[in-house]
């Protein structure tokens, strides 16, 4: 570990050590990640790296700084779960190849697999290192040496908490990265995810999909249409009411985690299902209340719990939420997906009562 401590050193005397307040170690990164869609990122421009980055992560991803060691987010973060790049959300590194290496920095023996950490020579101190590099948001991360634990490589891949968010574990499917889930499901630290889907339909989906898409055990949610006729309808279409779609929610969830009789409660909680064909100021069949199942189970299941929430008196009228099996669901056009997180404050209509 001698190098280590050298580079420590050097860093802390010549002054490249990046400043930060007292009880600030980095802001909540707000980019949208979209894992699936890696190969379609493109890098935001400077001034909006400078928006949305704290002044520490910039420092260090964009003009290659270095944080303070020992005072910084994850150098003893022994939580499990994936660490990706702070400004694409690219996965990089995994806990289950984090190490203490005495150096006050998050330390791991290799990347995750399939990580392309690009590496460039780095003389800048007077002495050549290897800097390593994301490579789809070319970010600093740090650098990377040959004085790592022998019987797991040899190599120490010394990064900045900047440049990086933790996604814990249990949050990984939800988020976009279940594919990188399989090493911690070997290792006993989470089941494997079971996954189901859902279509139900209750008024204006963005509304819906705002709610729906925060509930613990939700790992996608598409807005679209289904419960109609016709092929391939444009949202322009089904607002007219011939199509006979209704604004709809495909929902992919972990039963394990969140049972179909749970999510069908959130779906009588968030919006009025008494209301023939209309949710408050939206009238017409495409905003009709409707839960199309994909199995018999779930026809079941649906019917047990429409007649508990029409016993149960929160509703002062009859539901008239339809329970029919499900046709082919239509994903509706892109600026609809997750059109409250893109525009906050915009048009909403539903709201979680309580239980």
């Amino acid at each position: 570990m001698k190098l280590a401590v050298i580079t420590v050193l050097v860093l802390l005397t010549i002054g490249l050590v990046v400043k930060t307040r007292k009880g600030q170690e980095r802001s909540l990164n707000v980019f949208s990640y979209s894992p699936p869609n890696m190969t379609n990122f493109k890098k935001p421009a400077d001034v909006e790296l400078k928006k949305e980055l704290s002044s520490e992560q910039y420092a260090v991803t964009q003009k290659c700084g270095t944080e303070p060691p020992f005072r910084n987010a994850y150098w003893d973060n022994h939580k499990a779960g994936i660490y990706v790049d702070i400004v694409s959300g690219e996965p990089l590194f995994s806990s289950l190849d984090k190490f203490d290496s005495g150096t006050g920095w998050p330390s791991f023996t290799q990347p995750v697999t399939g990580a392309e950490i690009m590496e460039k020579t780095d003389s800048s101190l007077g002495v050549t290192r290897t800097e390593v590099r994301s490579k789809i948001a070319d970010s600093h991360l740090g650098h990377v040496f040959d004085d790592g634990p022998a019987d797991k490589g040899g190599m120490r891949y010394c990064i900045n908490s900047a440049s990086l968010k933790f996604i814990p574990v249990e949050e990984m499917d939800q988020a976009g990265y279940g594919q990188n889930l399989e090493p911690f499901i070997k290792a006993g630290l989470i089941k494997a995810p079971a996954h189901e889907t859902a279509i139900l339909a209750g008024g204006c989906f963005w509304g819906m999909e705002e709610i729906i898409r925060k509930i613990p055990g939700v790992t996608k949610t598409t807005v679209g249409y289904s419960g109609g006729t016709t092929a391939d309808p444009t949202y322009e279409e089904v607002c007219t009411g011939a199509t006979g779609h209704a604004e709809s929610i495909q929902v992919e969830f972990d039963s394990s985690r969140l049972s179909y009789e749970q999510l069908l409660d959130y779906f009588f909680r968030m919006h009025d299902p008494t209301t023939l064909n209309r949710q408050h100021n939206d009238v017409g069949t495409q905003y009709r209340s409707a839960i199309f199942y994909t199995s018999e189970a779930q026809k079941k299941t649906a019917e047990t719990v429409k007649t508990s929430w029409d016993k149960s008196g929160k509703f002062s009228r009859p539901i008239t939420t339809e329970i029919t099996a499900a046709g082919k669901f239509y994903s509706a056009e892109a600026y609809h997906q997750k059109y409250l997180v893109k525009h906050p404050g915009g048009y909403n209509c539903h709201v979680l009562k309580n239980s």
